[in-house]
């Protein structure tokens, strides 16, 4: 049996005003340490501010091999060439993004606090479910505070992979990677670390480390 593993979903700033100088930023943070997907997201922003930013941030995450995911937006995730979308409750349904997407492209749903949204998600046929947010956060405007006990019962009971969300950073990794997060999504805990973000992912793929193996242990 293979054993359990957590890997980092980075999730860009709210705005990218200078896409070249955060194109260095993020080829910094990659290089920091292993990371899973990317994703962009841009809430509101204008169609061709998105996908300008696709166009720069692909290429240098593609390189390394990290997927990226477009936020919300099926129908640009398609157009772009984006590996994934991300869809949240209020946004277009499951079904929709999946024919918007087709079956090559990933199609992660929002599912908050509730196991009941994940299971119908995960029975539809999304790539992953992202429960959160875990802690307190001031990217988004959230309402849901599930424990971390949430991912530990989807972890022994459900084979779709689980992304812990929600004022994620170092000092808090650990815990949701060994109670059983399959990815941790993290954002100002990356481009708002005080020692930058290569030093964030390296300090957050350590904790992810050791949550991984207290998770082992018996």
């Amino acid at each position: 049996m293979a054993p359990p593993l957590c890997r980092l979903y980075l999730i860009t700033p709210p705005r990218l005003d200078d896409l070249a100088a955060f194109g260095h930023v993020l080829a910094q943070a990659l290089d920091g340490g292993d990371v899973a997907a990317l994703q962009i997201r841009l809430k509101d922003a204008p169609d061709d501010v998105v996908g300008a930013a696709c166009d720069v941030l692909m290429p240098i995450a593609h390189a390394r091999d990290v997927a990226v995911i477009l936020n919300d937006r099926p129908d640009l995730a398609a157009r772009f060439g984006c590996d994934g979308v991300h869809v949240g409750q209020e946004d277009a349904s499951y079904g929709e993004a999946r024919r918007l997407v087709g079956r090559d492209r990933m199609v992660g749903v929002t599912c908050h606090d509730s196991r009941h949204l994940a299971m119908e998600a995960a029975e539809a046929g999304a790539d992953y479910v992202a429960f959160g947010a875990f802690f307190p956060t001031t990217t988004k405007e959230t309402t849901a505070r599930p424990e971390p006990e949430i991912l530990t019962i989807w972890q022994e009971t459900m084979e779709t992979p689980c992304v812990a969300i929600g004022g994620v950073k170092p000092e808090n990794a650990r815990v949701l990677a060994a109670a059983g997060a399959d990815f941790l999504a993290v954002s100002a805990g990356v481009w708002g670390h005080a020692e930058g973000p290569a030093a964030a992912v390296k300090a957050l793929n350590a904790e992810i480390a050791a949550g991984l193996a207290e998770r082992a242990l018996p």
